[in-house]
C-alpha cells in the first residue's frame, strides 16, 4: 500500500547532519512506507526511470542500505527539522568505478518543490563530502534529466560546472553531467 503523505521521521537525535531547516539520517529497514512515498510517486520518478512498482522501491531501500553497509553513503532521507516531515532523500553514491568521485543526488517530494530545499540540502552533502569523507581527494559529480530545468539551476546555483552528456540507463536519454571538484590546498 502506498502512502503519500508527509511522512513523519524519528526524533531528532538520530540526524547525523542538519542544515538550517532539514535533518539527515540512515535509511532503515522500517522506512517502506517512506520510500514508497518517494519513489512510489509517478511525479518524483517521471525524470528518473519511473514509475517504480513497490517492488521496485522496495529494492531501491534495498540497495541504499547496502550502499551505506560498504561505502557509509547513500541518498539519506531527510527531515523538516520543526515538523520531522519527510522532504525526501538527498546524498551521494559512487560514480562508475572512479575512486573518490561521488555522485550527489536529490530526489524530493512535489509537496516540497521549489521552497530552497533541494539546494540547502545539496549544500550540505557537499560539505559533508568535502570535509568528513576524505578532504583532500574527494570530487563530486552530478547530472539531470534535459528536460529537469530545476535541478540544472540547482547544480548551478550550488557550483557545478557543465562537463558533457551521459546516457542514463534508466532512461535511455542524454542527461547532462556536471562536476564540481574539491579545491585542494596549494602544497
Amino acid at each position: 500500500m502506498r502512502s503519500d503523505t508527509g511522512c513523519q521521521g524519528r526524533i531528532a537525535d538520530e540526524y547525523f547532519l542538519k542544515s538550517e531547516r532539514l535533518g539527515f539520517r540512515w535509511w532503515s529497514e522500517g522506512d517502506i512506507e517512506l520510500a514508497l512515498g518517494l519513489w512510489g510517486n509517478p511525479d518524483v520518478t517521471r525524470l528518473i526511470g519511473g514509475p517504480f512498482t513497490d517492488e521496485q522501491v522496495q529494492e531501491r531501500l534495498a540497495r541504499e542500505r547496502a550502499c551505506a553497509r560498504k561505502d557509509r553513503i547513500q541518498y539519506w532521507p531527510i527531515f523538516l527539522i520543526d515538523s520531522g516531515e519527510h522532504v525526501g532523500c538527498c546524498g551521494l553514491r559512487g560514480y562508475q568505478s572512479r575512486d573518490r568521485v561521488y555522485e550527489l543526488g536529490f530526489h524530493l517530494r512535489p509537496a516540497y518543490w521549489g521552497l530552497g530545499l533541494a539546494k540547502e540540502a545539496g549544500r550540505a552533502v557537499i560539505g559533508f563530502a568535502f570535509e568528513r569523507l576524505d578532504p583532500a581527494a574527494v570530487d563530486l559529480v552530478a547530472g539531470h534529466h534535459p528536460e529537469n530545468e530545476a535541478s540544472r539551476r540547482v547544480l548551478t546555483a550550488l557550483g557545478f560546472t557543465y562537463t558533457h552528456d551521459e546516457r542514463y540507463g534508466p532512461t535511455g536519454l542524454l542527461h547532462r553531467m556536471y562536476m564540481l571538484p574539491h579545491r585542494r590546498e596549494a602544497t
